[in-house]
């Protein structure tokens, strides 16, 4: 008997710098080799830190799943559900209470075993897991608050310059516009800290790296 999915992604990001095509492609090629039958894929854009309420797309991925459209959930990761413990929670109850099976695929675990009995080790996997990327991200705030303040008091002027443009085609120029970024690179910042520092996808910072670090 072919089991209906669900495919849920999220990333935190709007536009061009984050997309969802990468977590769709995975899960469906993971639903096909698991006799799964995908009939709805929801998708968002929003921070993992935002509440369960806040987002739409989950809370239609539930309500198609608890109309019994299907019995399985799919999700590249824990963290897609959210980087809350308390929302995690809230997610995973609402699903055991429905009787609709989650995957995480990142994790290698699911809300109910091959015989349809609640998963032993799941509820101590989501708390401990949860936790941590809750963890994770508050001292990423914080590190990167100190780094911005840190580089305030040293005189390094925060965010992109006026008028920037997406294309450069000289080095002179990328050193006028990014300069901040740069001095934050060549200080020992992470890619990561200073694309979220200047508000520049990781991608250019790493350019940014390769040619004036």
């Amino acid at each position: 008997m072919t089991t209906n999915a669900i495919i849920y992604a999220r990333v935190s990001s709007k536009g061009d710098r984050q997309t969802t095509e990468r977590q769709i492609y995975d899960l469906n090629k993971y639903a096909e080799a698991h006799g799964l039958k995908v009939v709805a894929i929801f998708e968002e854009h929003i921070s993992g830190a935002k509440a369960n309420k806040e987002r739409k797309a989950l809370q239609d991925c539930f309500e198609l799943a608890e109309s019994g459209a299907a019995s399985t959930i799919i999700c590249s990761e824990l963290s897609r559900l959210g980087r809350s413990v308390w929302d995690l929670n809230e997610s995973v109850k609402r699903a055991i209470d429905n009787k609709i099976n989650i995957i995480f695929l990142k994790e290698g675990f699911s809300l109910f075993d091959s015989n349809g009995e609640k998963s032993i080790m799941c509820p101590i996997l989501i708390a401990t897991l949860g936790t941590c990327a809750e963890v994770e991200r508050q001292n990423i705030y914080y590190r990167l608050n100190s780094g911005r303040e840190l580089a305030k008091s040293k005189g390094v002027k925060m965010g992109r310059p006026m008028g920037s443009k997406n294309k450069h085609t000289h080095d002179e120029e990328l050193k006028i516009k990014y300069s901040s970024a740069i001095t934050l690179l060549r200080k020992g910042y992470s890619v990561r800290a200073v694309a979220k520092l200047e508000g520049v996808s990781p991608t250019t910072i790493q350019k940014l790296k390769s040619k004036f670090t």
